[in-house]
């Protein structure tokens, strides 16, 4: 288990392997939907962070995909339609907000507030989570 998710299971109160899985979701989300060369020095820059995403990227994303989750992610349902996804695996409002806090926080500490501002600013709806 790596520091991320160690970090997100004990601050989220969460099973070490949903807050796997739910941060690989998370992460390949972010690596979908936001500017690709912020993302990706963020993603390369967190110890484990692009193992979970090449093992969780595109989990949960099969009953929202499809033309329906496009047209919602070219609306700016792209942050709501993660939010499903993560409570599909049993997260609720409160967990999700404190997983992408503290997904975040670790981000910052590896990667830098410039990179990590970037990513945020990139995703529309996701600074009101963060």
């Amino acid at each position: 288990m790596n520091e991320l998710v160690t970090r997100v299971a004990d601050t989220v109160g969460i099973a070490p392997d949903t807050a796997e899985k739910a941060v690989g979701m998370m992460l390949g989300f972010l690596q979908r939907e936001a500017d690709d060369g912020a993302v990706a020095k963020m993603i390369e820059s967190i110890p484990g962070a692009p193992e979970l995403v090449a093992q969780f990227n595109g989990e949960g994303s099969g009953g929202g995909g499809g033309l329906l989750g496009g047209l919602m992610a070219s609306f700016g349902g792209g942050v709501m339609a993660l939010g499903q996804q993560l409570m599909s695996i049993g997260l609720g409002m409160g967990e999700i907000t404190a997983l992408a806090k503290e997904t975040i926080k670790v981000a910052r500490e590896h990667a830098g507030d410039e990179v990590v501002d970037q990513v945020v600013a990139s995703v529309p709806g996701l600074s009101q989570f963060v």
